[in-house]
């Protein structure tokens, strides 16, 4: 900055606020903490049309914002590269520098690492100076210093203990300049976290200012969007509307990124060749590190398309399930998950919450999605729900925090996105989780973001989440009036749990009273409403198995068992009619249990007595067997063969 830049109505109007904040309070305090966004670029306003606003390092900001009220150097110190002045090199800015940092230390310091006993010594002759000469002192990666916070070695509890005490014994330097009252000459400790430092240090402590330097907001990344765009030679990008539009977008899209992040991507869409419009393409590509998009191939409508057609054959009886499933799908291929909102870019591609009567069907449908859209089933990931019953046992799915056991293995979740983020993701039986863990899904379904216990932020943008459930197939029972006894005292009332939808019920019935069960356990018994409202209309209910849906599951799964016997042991196996027509009358018979059940009875009724009978003959490859017979005897089922 130069002297002339904007300060009336307040010093350095327009500059970051934390930088207001010091500059406001260097005459009541002696030393500040700054934690947070440190490695950030910043925004400083230009003094006119010649001279715009910048993006600059911290360093740079701090060095700006105190030369404009009389500072002559930084004096900085950190554990790898030791003492350094700032500025430094040729120019009469540097060599005045060097004066004030000979005037301070007695000689000018470079490429110095000293001890913590010797730091001290120059922390003190630039706090408490001998000649009034203003001077900040940061102290950068000051984390790295102790060995903890909490347990200090003796010659770090010295170093620190000399702190505190040169924090209420600094004095205020007055200098001739832009500001001739009192200022301390500061001392600027920047860590990653304020608690990096012992507790002791700050607390109760007037004269150490804790400041936290947050990420950038929306206003912030549309000014700087604006300023990257003169690499695609846009000089006025406001005076385009094309192109204000464009920047606006990369802002928005550039949620959770920091201003360098943001010059990083506009590099990465540089070597790429991306144009301006294309910048959001640019950030996924960033914060995914990948970039291959599956999404963007223009074989995958023709493959949903083709999915019409075999999907209803891989998931059978389910139309209304089916077709509701692949009309989300749709909006995620064409981008259009959440577009009614005014920001949707990183939100998940796609949202499912599959529920209805077990064995209908939930599993098989997000598999044949996987299949669909990514080709391959190795893309399916899923997590069984049930073993996340406790609240500790969320720490499986984004790692255990700092401290903890396991913490460096990272979280199973967010290592498998990290890992590849273009998934199907299955959470199944979601309402046996602990509803602790059910949190964790909020910053997910709005966000499309997680942090693990590392503090990497993991992106979903690209994923599809499908969540399966049971909820609604029971309710608890209207509580029942109790007893009379004979002397007139009324016995305790008893509650149950009941069938709430049954076979034979229209779908529309069914799927009403599902919802209503759903709507029901997350507003009342979980007491997570807004859960609920991320999952919108997204909730697909499944029917029961009907009777026709029954016979062609049965066919398949007995295709399959020949199948696997011709395989295994070169066999030809067939059965008579009349064993057909009695295998489907005992697998069909109840389909409380959906599909899976066929399969249980299935192997039951045929796939164990068929083992027993096939162990007891002597076999041949390329031999044709025929059930020509099947009974029961008592639980026993045995068949006849020839």
């Amino acid at each position: 900055m130069t002297p002339d830049q904007p300060t009336l109505g307040g010093r350095l109007m327009g500059w970051p606020p934390f930088i207001r904040e010091l500059d406001a309070t260097l005459s009541v305090h002696s030393q500040y903490v700054l934690s947070g966004n440190l490695h950030d670029s910043f925004l400083v306003p230009g003094a006119d049309e010649l001279r715009p606003a910048q993006l600059l390092p911290l360093r740079d900001v701090l060095w700006d914002a105190l030369r404009a009220s009389g500072f002559s150097a930084l004096l900085m110190y950190d554990p790898v590269d030791g003492l350094r002045v700032y500025p430094d090199g040729d120019d009469e800015l540097a060599a005045t520098a060097g004066e004030a940092a000979a005037k301070l230390l007695g000689r000018r310091e470079r490429d110095e690492k000293p001890s913590l006993e010797t730091l001290a010594q120059h922390l003190s002759a630039v706090a408490r100076p001998a000649e009034n000469v203003r001077a900040a002192f940061i102290i950068d990666y000051a984390s790295r210093i102790p060995r903890s916070p909490t347990d200090l070695e003796p010659h770090e509890r010295d170093f620190f203990r000399f702190c505190e005490k040169l924090s209420r014994t600094a004095g205020p330097v007055r200098v001739e300049g832009p500001r001739p009252k009192p200022l301390y000459n500061p001392v600027l400790w920047l860590v990653e976290r304020p608690g990096d430092l012992p507790p002791w240090l700050t607390t109760d402590n007037e004269n150490i200012r804790e400041i936290t330097v947050p990420r950038p907001h929306l206003g912030d990344r549309q000014e700087t969007a604006r300023l990257l765009a003169r690499a695609f030679g846009v000089t006025n990008a406001s005076a385009d509307p094309r192109a204000a539009e464009a920047c606006d977008a990369f802002a928005e899209q550039a949620d959770g990124l920091t201003l360098q992040s943001m010059i990083e991507v506009t590099r990465l869409a540089k070597e790429r060749n991306v144009e301006l419009t294309d910048l959001p393409d640019a950030v996924r590509t960033y914060k995914l590190g990948v970039l291959d998009n599956p999404w963007s191939r223009g074989h995958l409508r023709r493959r949903v398309l083709d999915g019409e057609k075999r999907v209803p054959e891989r998931v059978l009886g389910q139309p209304q399930a089916v077709t509701k499933t692949l009309d989300i799908l749709k909006r995620a291929v064409l981008g259009l998950s959440g577009a009614q909102a005014t920001k949707s870019g990183s939100r998940p591609r796609g949202v499912l919450f599959f529920a209805g009567p077990t064995g209908t069907g939930k599993t098989e449908l997000a598999k044949a999605i996987t299949s669909l859209v990514f080709g391959d089933e190795s893309a399916y990931l899923r997590f069984d729900m049930s073993e996340f019953s406790a609240e500790h046992a969320g720490d499986r799915l984004i790692g255990s925090p700092p401290g903890y056991v396991g913490h460096e293995a990272g979280g199973e979740l967010t290592n498998a996105v990290r890992e590849d983020p273009f998934r199907v993701i299955l959470f199944d039986e979601i309402e046996k989780a602990h509803p602790r863990i059910l949190d964790k899904f909020l910053q997910i379904l709005e966000d499309g973001r997680l942090t693990d216990g590392r503090g990497n932020t993991v992106h979903f943008s690209e994923s599809i989440l499908i969540f399966t459930s049971n909820l609604g197939m029971y309710v608890d029972a209207p509580q029942a009036a109790g007893a009379t006894r004979l002397d007139g005292t009324v016995t305790g009332s008893t509650t149950g749990r009941v069938q709430n939808v049954v076979p034979g019920m229209s779908y529309d019935e069914i799927e009403q009273r599902l919802k209503h069960a759903i709507s029901d356990h997350f507003t009342t018994v979980l007491n997570r409403p807004e859960l609920l409202n991320r999952f919108g209309d997204n909730i697909v209910i499944f029917n029961f198995i009907e009777q026709r849906a029954a016979a062609q599951i049965f066919e398949l799964q007995l295709a399959n068992i020949c199948r696997r016997v011709a395989e295994e042991h070169r066999l030809t196996l067939a059965l008579s009619e009349e064993v057909l027509r009695t295998l489907r009358e005992w697998c069909t018979g109840e389909l409380d249990k959906g599909g899976r059940g066929i399969g249980m009875a299935l192997e039951s009724y045929f796939i164990n007595p068929l083992a027993r009978a096939l162990f007891d003959r002597e076999l041949s490859a390329g031999e044709q067997v025929t059930v020509s017979r099947i009974h029961r005897e008592g639980s026993i089922v045995r068949l006849e063969m020839r």
